[in-house]
């Protein structure tokens, strides 16, 4: 880690805590040359293939912005989806794994979504389980009723 006073190349970690409920650590260092203090963060990298092919960092912001759609019309608040795409990644970053695929990423976000709001949980299902015809829909609709969950903003 260089040093960004003196572009020394060496720093020593004077403290180290965790923040954003433990996905980076705060690294608070100091320059052996100059003595300044500086602090980093470090976050373990996660990643999103798409079908493409292509990789890119996975984004809280996409996600809420997947989901946003699904919520159109629906009583869903923002500070609803921030916590959506928090338990999200917090679920993808429990896999271990370090590359996920992003039809992964939408089946993680059904179980959340299913708590907030039946009818934005049916369409962005609707996507992510390749629903076909009316008879995918009914089965889904059975399956929330056996269920008997309701959602945060049922209708």
């Amino acid at each position: 880690m260089y040093c960004p006073f003196c572009r020394n190349e060496d720093s020593r970690v004077v403290d180290s805590r965790t923040i954003d409920d433990g996905i980076a650590i705060r690294r608070r260092r100091q320059c052996p040359e100059c003595g300044k203090r500086f602090s980093t963060i470090e976050t373990a990298s996660l990643s999103v293939k798409k079908r493409s092919g292509v990789e890119e960092p996975f984004s809280r912001e996409k996600v809420k912005n997947g989901v946003r759609k699904a919520c159109q019309g629906r009583p869903v608040t923002e500070a609803d989806l921030g916590l959506l795409a928090q338990r999200v990644e917090e679920t993808i970053r429990a896999s271990g794994a370090s590359q996920v695929g992003a039809r992964d990423v939408g089946l993680a976000v059904l179980p959340f979504l299913r708590e907030i709001d039946d009818v934005a949980y049916l369409r962005f299902a609707s996507v992510y389980r390749d629903f076909d015809s009316m008879h995918d829909f009914e089965r889904a609709i059975d399956q929330l009723k056996h269920d008997g969950v309701t959602a945060k903003y049922s209708s």
